[in-house]
């Protein structure tokens, strides 16, 4: 019942919308005589949109940041010696990875027996770190760079060498230490 009078009415009114959009400045006039007939103060369509003034300083702050890291992308001594020796900056690479995971095992390794020399040879490690370091700055300095190159080999090695050592001490202590309590077991 309430679904045909809506359609009857729509029907009737059919053509009869009003459908057409306000002149230009329809909401001034309008505003203009409420505030004549009321005597009020028009609304002020002047507010401030900080939209637009935000969006230009963060596009100035990201052109500032973008432009310090230009200034300042002074290379590091890896990048500086891998532009003079690419071969060495792969070979420094692959020691560097096998040090690394030799330095992971030696540490799961330690134990209150394995403490003291384990600590030794870390010192050691960074000693032998500061000298490549030293070698690398000779490098970049001009120094002979086969003899540099060599050096800088030769000290890998010692590194992995001294893991390596210390790795098989590590061993001995612990067999040591189970052979002694299966001594000790059948003594008692």
């Amino acid at each position: 019942m309430e679904k045909d009078n809506l359609e009857d009415l729509f029907k009737t009114l059919q053509g009869r919308f009003d459908t057409e959009e306000p002149a230009l400045g329809h909401q001034e006039r309008f505003l203009a005589k409420m505030n004549k007939a009321n005597q009020t103060v028009a609304l002020s369509k002047t507010h401030f949109n900080w939209w637009k003034p935000l969006s230009i300083a963060a596009s100035m702050a990201l052109l500032v940041a973008l432009a310090y890291g230009a200034m300042d992308s002074n290379p590091s001594l890896e990048e500086q010696v891998a532009e003079i020796s690419p071969e060495a900056a792969n070979t420094q690479f692959y020691f560097a990875s096998l040090i690394e995971q030799q330095v992971k095992e030696l540490e799961a390794e330690e134990t209150p027996e394995t403490r003291k020399i384990i600590s030794d040879t870390m010192d050691q490690l960074k000693k032998l770190e500061q000298d490549y370091k030293m070698l690398e700055n000779e490098l970049l300095n001009g120094g002979n760079s086969k003899l540099i190159l060599s050096a800088m080999i030769t000290n890998f090695q010692t590194r992995i060498d001294l893991l390596n050592d210390v790795l098989n001490q590590i061993e001995t202590i612990k067999n040591l230490k189970n052979y002694d309590n299966e001594m000790n077991q059948n003594i008692l």
